[in-house]
C-alpha cells in the first residue's frame, strides 16, 4: 500500500475551524470542562441525553474533529492523542464521553468509504457527528446505483445530536440469496426515526436509543463493505487512497474499541478523584475519629486503585501507539496489518476495561454507603463502567478463544 493521495475529482479542502489547535491545547480543554461536567453528570442522567449546550462546547472546543482527517477540516491526531483527548472528557462525566468518544472516533470508519461518500458526507463545513453500529440488523436490496435499506438499530448513542449515522446491513448473493457478509451505510439524520427503549442503570445519559429506517434509498457511494461472508472484516477500503495519514489504514476494530476503553479508563480516573475527595473528608464513625486516609486500609486502597488505573492508562496509550506503528509498516509496503495483530491490540484494550474496573470496584465498596446513594458521583462512575463492560465488543472471554482459533489457523467462532 502506498502512502500518497490519490487525485479526486470535486475534492475540496475544508479548512479546520483553528488551524493552529495543538493536542495540548485540546486537552487542556477538555480539562477545563470537567467541573462542570461532574457537576452536571445528574442532569446528563436524568435528561437521557447529552444537552444540546455540552454537545455545542464539544464542538467549539474541536473535540468532535480529533481524528477527522485534516483535508475534511479535522485536526488529524494520533490515536494515542485522541485517547487523551477522550480520557480526560470521561474523568468529569463517562456518559458524555462516550457520546463523544463514538461519534467522533468514527471519522476514522467513514476515512474507508469511497471517495465521493465522504466528499458528499463531510459537506462544505466538514460537521460530522455518527454513531456507529455495525452487526447488520437491518436488510437491504439492490436499488439502481445504491441499496434500499429497511430496518432499525439498537443501541444508537448520541443519535440526539447526531449529524449522521453508520449502520450495519446483511447482504445476500444476488445469484444463490445465501448470506454474504454485511455492509455498512451512512445515513443523514433527517432520514432516521428515534425510538427511545433506553432505560438502564447505568449509561443512561449517552442516550442510546434505536433508530429506524423505512424504504431509505443510499446510493453505492455511501456504502463499504464490513465483513466478508466468513465474518471477518473486509479489506476492502476504497476511500482510504486519498488519505496520506498512514493511521487511516489499519483495521477497524483496535480503534473502535479503543474508543471506549479511554472513556473506562478516564472515568476511572474520576472515580480516583471522588475517592480520594470523599477519605480526605470523612472521618470514621470510631473514636478517635481519624480521617479515612490516616487509616492504613484506606491508605492501601487508594494505591492499589491507582496502580490498577495507572496500568491501564499506560497499556492503552501503548495499544495505540502499536496501531500507529503497524499502519506505518503496512502503508510503508511492509507487512500487512494482520488478524492476529487486530485482535491482540483488542484483548489488550479489553484488559485495560478489566483493570480500570476492578480499580473502581475496590473504591466503591470501600468508600461507605453514602456512595450508593442515586446521585453519588463514585457510584455514577461505578455503575457506569459496569454496564460499559456489558457492551458486545467488551467480551474478553469469547475474543480471547477466538485470537487463540486464529492464532492456531482456525477459523474464529465470531466477529469479537
Amino acid at each position: 500500500m502506498k502512502n500518497k493521495k490519490a487525485a479526486v475529482p470535486g475534492l475540496k479542502p475544508i479548512a479546520p475551524p483553528e488551524p493552529g489547535l495543538t493536542v495540548a491545547a485540546m486537552i487542556a480543554r477538555a480539562v477545563a470542562l470537567r467541573p462542570e461536567l461532574r457537576a452536571r453528570q445528574t442532569e446528563t442522567e436524568r435528561a437521557g441525553r447529552l444537552s444540546d449546550d455540552m454537545n455545542r462546547k464539544f464542538v467549539e472546543a474541536g473535540f468532535y474533529r480529533a481524528v477527522q482527517p485534516r483535508i475534511f477540516g479535522g485536526y488529524e491526531l494520533s490515536v494515542p492523542d485522541f485517547m487523551r483527548v477522550m480520557l480526560e472528557v470521561a474523568r468529569g462525566c463517562a456518559e458524555s464521553a462516550w457520546v463523544l468518544a463514538l461519534t467522533a472516533g468514527h471519522t476514522h470508519m467513514l476515512a474507508g468509504f469511497p471517495a465521493e461518500g465522504q466528499i458528499e458526507v463531510y459537506g462544505a463545513d466538514g460537521e460530522f457527528r455518527a454513531p456507529g453500529v455495525p452487526p447488520p440488523s437491518a436488510h437491504c436490496v439492490p436499488a439502481p446505483g445504491g441499496v434500499r435499506v429497511t430496518g432499525g438499530w439498537d443501541y444508537v448513542s448520541g443519535c440526539d445530536v447526531a449529524t449522521h449515522f453508520i449502520g450495519g446491513v446483511a447482504l445476500r448473493d444476488p445469484a444463490t440469496g445465501a448470506p454474504d457478509g454485511s455492509a455498512l451505510v451512512v445515513i443523514d439524520r433527517a432520514d432516521y426515526s428515534i425510538r427511545d427503549n433506553w432505560h438502564m442503570v447505568g449509561m443512561q445519559g449517552t442516550g442510546s436509543k434505536r433508530i429506524e429506517v423505512k424504504d431509505l434509498f443510499v446510493p453505492e457511494y455511501r456504502t463499504m463493505r464490513w465483513t466478508n461472508p466468513t465474518g471477518e472484516l473486509s479489506r476492502d477500503r476504497p476511500g482510504r487512497s486519498i488519505h496520506a495519514n498512514p493511521m487511516y489504514f489499519g483495521r477497524n476494530t483496535p480503534f473502535l474499541v479503543a474508543e471506549s476503553s479511554s472513556v473506562v479508563v478516564g472515568a476511572a480516573y474520576g472515580a480516583l478523584d471522588c475517592y480520594e475527595e470523599a477519605i480526605r473528608t470523612k472521618k470514621t464513625p470510631w473514636p478517635p475519629f481519624p480521617y479515612r486516609y490516616e487509616l492504613g486500609e484506606f491508605q492501601h486502597n487508594y494505591g492499589r486503585a491507582r496502580t490498577l488505573i495507572d496500568t491501564a492508562h499506560a497499556a492503552l496509550l501503548q495499544v495505540g501507539q502499536q496501531f500507529m506503528d503497524i499502519c506505518a509498516r503496512e502503508a510503508a509496503g511492509g507487512e500487512p496489518f494482520s488478524v492476529d495483530e487486530e485482535r491482540r491490540l483488542q484483548m489488550i484494550e479489553q484488559q485495560c476495561i478489566h483493570l480500570a474496573y476492578e480499580a473502581v470496584d475496590i473504591m466503591f465498596r470501600t468508600a461507605g454507603s453514602s456512595s450508593a446513594q442515586s446521585d453519588a458521583p463514585l457510584g455514577r462512575f461505578w455503575r457506569n463502567i459496569a454496564v460499559i463492560r456489558t457492551h458486545l465488543a467488551h467480551q474478553s472471554d469469547s475474543a480471547a478463544t477466538n485470537y487463540g482459533r486464529v492464532h492456531f489457523g482456525l477459523p474464529p467462532m465470531g466477529r469479537i
